[in-house]
């Protein structure tokens, strides 16, 4: 399924179109999260996830998301990113309205996320801090509180 903003940028779920190596290298390279994980590791974590793809209009992979989900009680929204070079113009903001409005997890009651920053971009779907460590803060999104 796939997702269009009129200039051009693609939110698709289609797990074939991914480039993994792409998504690989940006997390265990560029990422505070994901640092040193290794390949093998985000392949499982790819086969086993409902995953997204961010594309530009030249058709190149610049974002990624997933949910770790079993599609009816819980949803994990993992891994967001979007390269340095097209964080502009909201395009993160409709990746992210996609992943959550997805239809994988719609009615999916609790849907998480942890992350050490873009609180401000998550609060505009609901959802909001739960518990915080000293490394990054849980953030919680009930569809009943909605």
């Amino acid at each position: 399924m796939q997702w269009q903003r009129a200039d051009g940028y693609v939110v698709d779920d289609d797990p074939a179109r991914l480039d993994r190596e792409f998504v690989w290298h940006w997390l265990a390279h560029e990422s505070y999260w994901a640092q040193g994980r290794p390949r093998e590791v985000m392949e499982r974590a790819i086969d086993g996830s409902v995953c997204l793809g961010l594309y530009a209009p030249s058709g190149e992979q610049v974002g990624f998301c997933r949910h770790v989900t079993d599609r009816a009680t819980f949803s994990f929204l993992s891994d967001v990113f979007v390269v340095a070079e097209h964080r502009a113009d909201g395009v993160g903001t409709f990746m992210v309205e996609v992943a959550v409005t997805h239809p994988s997890v719609a009615g999916v009651r609790q849907q998480t996320l942890r992350t050490a920053d873009a609180h401000g971009l998550y609060a505009k779907f609901g959802y909001r801090p739960y518990t915080t460590d000293e490394r990054a803060t849980w953030l919680v999104r009930f569809l009943d509180e909605q």
